[in-house]
């Protein structure tokens, strides 16, 4: 498989190519704010991002997406909350399969049982687990309260 790099510059010819602005527009920001991360990350001595760490930045674009989804739906401006699901549509079209409820919470009780979690102060631990395992896979946002309740909290 190739990797994530080369599917937006691969993807963005395409389409390009196909005349559909609205993904290029995407993807041009996918790429604009990947090369961000690589600079902060050069930056800090190291040197590309990680895929693992592009896939953090892509669930980021969707939450913030989301959220302005929301306000403009608010606020009466349905216009621009489409505009946002499309750019939502492209970028999620490359993270991985997200996990259903079910596989959710096996997931986090096999982390549980392999950080041998006893408390709700060791959730961190639990979240460190899932975070190495399912990046990209599950929405940590709303995985941290099951942890915590599958933990007594």
């Amino acid at each position: 498989m190739s990797t994530l790099r080369e599917q937006f510059s691969a993807d963005l010819k395409t389409a390009m190519k196909a005349g559909e602005k609205g993904k290029v527009a995407a993807i041009r920001l996918i790429q604009s704010a990947l090369k961000d991360k690589d600079i902060e990350a050069r930056g800090a001595g190291k040197g590309e991002i990680s895929p693992d760490e592009i896939l953090a930045m892509l669930q980021k674009m969707i939450k913030q997406r989301q959220e302005s989804i929301a306000i403009y739906d608010a606020n009466g401006r349905p216009e621009l909350a489409d505009g946002e699901r499309a750019e939502v549509a492209v970028i999620s079209a490359y993270l991985p399969q997200q996990m259903g409820e079910a596989e959710v919470k096996a997931a986090i009780e096999k982390a549980i049982a392999e950080t041998g979690a006893a408390g709700v102060k060791d959730m961190g631990k639990v979240i460190g687990a899932l975070r190495a395992a399912y990046a990209g896979q599950m929405d940590f946002g709303k995985v941290s309260p099951l942890v915590k309740g599958m933990l007594g909290g």
